[in-house]
C-alpha cells in the first residue's frame, strides 16, 4: 500500500551569482522539487546532505522554514556544502560556469532511509551519484519513482530503468527521439522540456505537448525544477498527460519570474564573504 508523502532525494547547492549579479541563494533540483511540492500543499521531505558549514545551515534552514521535512537531511563533517557558480548576460543567460558537489557527491541513502522512502507515496530523485542502487531499491515498493535525468552527467546514472516518470531536457530536435529512448530503456512515462519550444509527454500509446509559458523571464534558474514539481503534484491527482504539461508549465514560468528556484531572501549579507563561501 503506497504512503501519502513525497520524498525528494540528492542534490542541494548554493547558487553564487557571480557579479554583477553578485548574490546566493539556495537551490539544487532536489531541494526546489521539494519546496515547490511543499508550496503546493504537499508533505514532503528531503533526502540528502550537506556540509558541516554556514551554507548547509543556509539549506536546512531554507527547507525547514517553507515546512520540508529534514529528519533525513545529514550533515557530513569535513565535506563543505554544494555551490555552482553562476554568470548571467545582460541579456539575461546563464552560464554554469563551475559545480562543485561537496557533501552530495558522497551521500547515499542509508538503511534507514530507503525504508522511509519505500514507504513515500512519490519519490523524486534528482542529483544522486549512487549509480542508479536507489531506483532499484525502491522498484515494486508502490511509490512512484522518478528522477530528472538531466542534472545527472555520468553513464551510470542516466538510465531509466526502474522510473515511473522520466524527465529530460532537450532541444526540439532531438526530443521525438529522447522520448523513445527513455521509453525503450524502461520509462512508463517519459517528460522532455525543450525550453521556449514547450514541453511533451508520452506514455508510448498517447504523446502530448505544451507551449511555453509567453513571459519575460527575470531569471530561469531553478523553472525546469518547478516544472517538475507542478506535473508531479497534478500526475498525484490522476491527472492526464496533458493537464500534468499545463500545470507544470504553469510552475515553471512563475519561477521565471524571480531569481532561483523559489522565492528567498538572498544570502549574501549572512554568507559572507559570499566568494569565499566554499573556499576551493
Amino acid at each position: 500500500m503506497p504512503g501519502t508523502g513525497f520524498a525528494a532525494v540528492g542534490d542541494n547547492c548554493i547558487d553564487r551569482f557571480l557579479p554583477p549579479v553578485d548574490d546566493c541563494l539556495v537551490g539544487g533540483n532536489a531541494v526546489n522539487v521539494a519546496v515547490q511540492l511543499a508550496l503546493l500543499g504537499r508533505t514532503v521531505d528531503y533526502f540528502g546532505a550537506v556540509g558541516a558549514d554556514a551554507a548547509g545551515q543556509a539549506v536546512i534552514r531554507s527547507l525547514t522554514e517553507r515546512s520540508v521535512g529534514v529528519s533525513h537531511a545529514g550533515i557530513i563533517a569535513g565535506q563543505r556544502t554544494a555551490y555552482t557558480d553562476i554568470e548571467m548576460s545582460e541579456d539575461g543567460e546563464r552560464t554554469f560556469v563551475f559545480e562543485d558537489f561537496g557533501a552530495c557527491a558522497v551521500y547515499r541513502p542509508m538503511p534507514e532511509d530507503i525504508r522511509a522512502l519505500r514507504g513515500m507515496r512519490h519519490v523524486h530523485i534528482g542529483w544522486l551519484n549512487d549509480g542508479g542502487a536507489l531506483k532499484a531499491g525502491l522498484a515494486g515498493c508502490g511509490a512512484i519513482i522518478s528522477q530528472d535525468l538531466t542534472v545527472n552527467n555520468t553513464p551510470e546514472n542516466l538510465s531509466p530503468h526502474w522510473l515511473d516518470i522520466g524527465f529530460r531536457s532537450a532541444a526540439p530536435g532531438e526530443a521525438a527521439a529522447e522520448t523513445q529512448r527513455l521509453l525503450s530503456d524502461g520509462a512508463r512515462i517519459a517528460v522532455i522540456t525543450m525550453g521556449a519550444a514547450g514541453s511533451l509527454a508520452s506514455d508510448g500509446c498517447t504523446t502530448v505537448a505544451a507551449s511555453a509559458p509567453l513571459i519575460t523571464p527575470e531569471d530561469t534558474t531553478g523553472a525546469g525544477d518547478a516544472f517538475i514539481a507542478g506535473f508531479i503534484d497534478a500526475f498525484a491527482e490522476g491527472a492526464g498527460l496533458g493537464e500534468c504539461l499545463a500545470r507544470g508549465t504553469e510552475r515553471a514560468g512563475l519561477a521565471c519570474l524571480h531569481r532561483g528556484g523559489f522565492r528567498q531572501a538572498p544570502l549574501k549579507g549572512i554568507l559572507e564573504p559570499w566568494s569565499g563561501l566554499n573556499p576551493g
